[in-house]
């Protein structure tokens, strides 16, 4: 049973990962139709669609703490296979050095194209921009691998055990939600929804990478609770969303935020252990390009925009234009520069060769 565990590939998470990237994508190209856009640095259309917003809100409360979720998770899957200086040194490759290559040569790119566009003087300064998610991530596993690394050792411990046994009630998984009430009393974020470079993103991506990683830990009776109740969380979450539209104007306090958040997201849990756990070519193919293209998918959108958005077509044929531009260009330099030329594969994150299944 042991080592079932340790080779199984969970191709749920896996999807649920591509998803919730792929939605990002779609998150931050419905910005560019916000009449605010300027002000979050974005390029701005000037036939706005502001209807687009209601619908993004129900994402934003979930689409990042999913993808910190999902990150905890995979961190458990690395450990069942490495030491804590092997788990340092891949994570370090995977994560810090796509970071600082960013950082320097990536992030820049769209600001560029912003000041371009504008007919603001060009300037650089390098700054994290939309990839703040992977300096946290590294943060995060230098401050919980040790905690980690014991938890891994008592695996047979009552710890354990114990967990297991409290994530197999279906108000376990809900109960997860009071660290995340805690913090959004403790620190009181302006706009909950704001998490890159704010310290409720910090301490919301910290508790979110914590519980994923206790999640899988806990072992399979998590997922069964999940799957059974799937329904309950995702009612749980449509009433609180359906509360914040109608009486809160789409922002509701805080600590209502993230009760809905985490509803959300163990609905998508529950539904994608049920119907995603199996393996696929298109899951193959897009799992290993969901981070290239997280960390160019930027440049991408800032240039659609500014390529589409003056054509003389209706603002929806241009949001529609855009989307299709962002993914197609960004799945372009992914699978003809980035996953075939061997010393680009590791600043994006990729092993330095192509293994038989990429090919």
């Amino acid at each position: 049973m042991r080592t079932k565990m340790i080779t199984e590939r969970r191709h749920d998470i896996d999807w649920l990962r591509v998803i919730a990237i792929g939605l990002l994508l779609i998150y931050h190209i419905s910005i560019v139709f916000q009449p605010w856009a300027m002000f979050v640095g974005f390029i701005r259309s000037n036939e706005p669609l502001e209807s687009l917003w209601k619908p993004m809100t129900m994402l934003n409360v979930w689409r990042i703490p999913l993808l910190f979720y999902v990150s905890g998770m995979g961190l458990y899957f690395a450990m069942k296979k490495r030491n804590l200086r092997q788990l340092l040194t891949e994570r370090t490759k995977r994560i810090l050095f796509p970071f600082l290559f960013g950082i320097l040569a990536i992030a820049p790119l769209h600001m560029f194209i912003f000041q371009k566009h504008y007919n603001l003087p060009l300037s650089y300064y390098a700054h994290a921009g939309h990839l703040w998610f992977l300096g946290n991530i590294f943060v995060y596993v230098l401050l919980l691998s040790p905690l980690f690394v014991y938890l891994m050792k008592k695996e047979g411990g009552r710890f354990r055990k114990g967990l297991s046994s409290f994530l197999s009630n279906p108000m376990g998984p809900i109960s997860i939600s009071i660290f995340f009430v805690v913090e959004a009393m403790v620190i009181k974020p302006q706009i909950y929804s704001i998490y890159a470079q704010t310290w409720h993103g910090f301490f919301l991506g910290l508790l979110a990478f914590f519980f994923g990683f206790l999640i899988v830990y806990s072992g399979n009776v998590f997922w069964q609770t999940i799957s059974k109740w799937k329904w309950l969380y995702v009612a749980l979450a449509v009433i609180l969303y359906t509360i914040r539209l109608l009486e809160f104007e789409t922002t509701s306090p805080g600590y209502l935020m993230a009760i809905e958040s985490n509803c959300w997201i163990f609905g998508l849990f529950g539904f994608g252990y049920k119907y995603l756990n199996k393996p696929s070519v298109a899951l193959s193919r897009l799992s290993q390009a969901a981070y290239p293209v997280y960390i160019i998918h930027m440049f991408a959108l800032y240039a659609g925009a500014m390529i589409i958005l003056p054509l003389e077509i209706s603002p929806v044929m241009k949001f529609i234009v855009i989307t299709v531009f962002t993914f197609g260009v960004c799945y372009i330099i992914y699978e003809f520069i980035i996953r075939r030329i061997s010393f680009l594969r590791p600043l994006f994150g990729l092993k330095w060769r192509l293994n038989k299944v990429e090919k």
